[in-house]
């Protein structure tokens, strides 16, 4: 063998061994992670774990966030306990969660707004929501019903856009502010209805509920929870429910799509959710006890008063429907040109 072809062979040798070398430690580092995987699940929680809630405390995040606490703590047998980091329509408490160790002790109350309906309209949110999150589980879900006061000259939702239609920009209506799903549910009703109508922002729902009340404003579009005593009680007359569905606790009050305006539903939930990369067991755990917490008659009947319901299911459920209601939104920003940065 001359000298060039003893070198070639040595090279080869030599790149050989190497290929193996790199083989072996994927291997070994495969079954390093797959060994540590199911430890570190078999012993979770070993301290406490926190709730972030993206809104001040006292706002309607906080109840899902307690009520996830109050299931979970005991059947983990560690504190559950719930932060409130506000700022930024909830972008600063989902940021901080999706950049937390995706180890289950940082968990985040996800909302319409933050998970749908922020990043679908602000480029400067700062995260993803069907990225950057692991979905745990749906705890509640909601809607929006358009209301108007009881003395406005519109029985029917056809009274209501036979005049916007007729009257282009002058039949206002409240919102919580430019992006946010009250917001966003009437644009898309606009889209929907073929109709112009002017916005107003308040600073919460209970303000715009106010705002009919006084006749400061013609309408609004606002969840069953802040609406649903207001219209039995006869303050405020509902027009459509902006659901799949009639409600039990008003049944007689139409769908839009019952009233004419097909795909105009805008739903408000609640679930649970941790940082992306999250361990598979974990989130299978903690699933599997909110599943099984919700089914408790007490919960489930205070929900029913509440005008929402409970079909928790499984993370990949809440991961589709995530991103459903997120692609929605994206589409209902741009056809409105809607952004907030």
């Amino acid at each position: 063998m001359t000298r060039d072809a003893k070198r070639k062979h040595a090279r080869l040798q030599t790149t050989a061994l190497a290929a193996r070398l790199f083989a072996a430690s994927i291997i070994i580092g495969a079954a390093l992670v797959a060994a540590i995987a199911p430890t570190t699940a078999q012993n979770y929680p070993d301290k406490p774990i926190r709730i972030i809630v993206a809104a001040a405390a006292g706002g309607p995040s906080d109840f899902p966030a307690r009520l996830a606490a109050q299931i979970l703590s005991p059947k983990l047998g560690q504190p559950v306990v719930v932060e409130n980091r506000a700022g930024a329509g909830g972008a600063i408490g989902a940021r901080e969660v999706a950049k937390a160790k995706p180890d289950g002790y940082t968990l985040l109350v996800g909302n319409t707004s933050v998970m749908a309906v922020i990043p679908a309209v602000s480029a400067s949110a700062g995260y993803d929501p069907v990225k950057d999150f692991a979905p745990i589980a749906k705890i509640t879900e909601g809607f929006q019903i358009l209301v108007v006061h009881p003395s406005s000259p519109w029985k029917t939702l056809k009274d209501f856009v036979d005049y916007a239609k007729a009257n282009p920009g002058k039949i206002n209506y409240a919102h919580t502010g430019g992006g946010g799903l009250p917001h966003l549910a009437g644009e898309l009703f606009q889209l929907r209805s073929g109709t112009k109508l002017t916005g107003v922002s308040y600073r919460s729902g209970g303000e715009s509920s106010a705002g009919v009340l006084s006749q400061a404003v013609h309408a609004t579009f606002e969840n069953i929870a802040i609406l649903g005593a207001l219209i039995r009680d006869g303050k405020l007359r509902a027009l459509a429910v902006q659901s799949a569905h009639r409600t039990p606790l008003l049944p007689d009050v139409p769908t839009m799509a019952e009233a004419g305006y097909p795909d105009g539903e805008a739903y408000t939930f609640f679930g649970l959710v941790a940082p992306a990369g999250t361990p598979a067991p974990i989130i299978t755990r903690l699933n599997g006890l909110l599943n099984e917490g919700m089914q408790a008659k007490d919960i489930q009947a205070n929900l029913a008063k509440a005008g929402t319901e409970s079909k928790p299911g499984s993370p990949a459920d809440f991961a589709a429907y995530i991103a459903a209601q997120h692609r929605k939104w994206v589409e209902v920003g741009k056809a409105a040109n809607v952004k907030i940065d």
